[in-house]
């Protein structure tokens, strides 16, 4: 389960990120999230709830967006969707296709509430 270890790797990043802004509650964490990652986005939310427990983090909110698989043909340039990673251009029935969307994972933001005041966006 590869899902452990992408959750450990994103604690540090909020940790430490909101230590930097001086966060102390971390509310709700956005990810994106490629279909080519393979990552079941209910085992995340799972494991990120085990490995928020006593960070600043326990209690937020995980919001994953998954982001579908997208192509560019090289041999004319056509973008389209990749349905079912058949990876075959629909205009030119051409395979030689750069991957353009889907193989993202990162934080795109999080909300947090400051140890002085109001709302802190990272």
């Amino acid at each position: 389960m590869h899902e452990t270890a992408i959750v450990m790797g994103l604690m540090r990043i909020i940790e430490t990120h909101a230590a930097r802004v001086g966060a102390s509650r971390v509310i709700r964490v956005k990810l994106k999230v490629g279909r080519l990652r393979a990552v079941e986005p209910q085992q995340l939310c799972s494991c990120f709830e085990m490995f928020a427990e006593g960070t600043v983090a326990e209690g937020a909110e995980l919001v994953i967006d998954m982001l579908g698989v997208r192509g560019r043909c090289r041999t004319c340039a056509t973008e389209f969707d990749v349905p079912r990673y058949h990876f075959e251009c629909p205009a030119c029935a051409g395979i030689d296709i750069e991957v353009i969307q889907g193989q993202e994972l990162y934080i795109e933001n999080f909300e947090a509430d400051s140890a002085a005041d109001g709302d802190v966006k990272g």
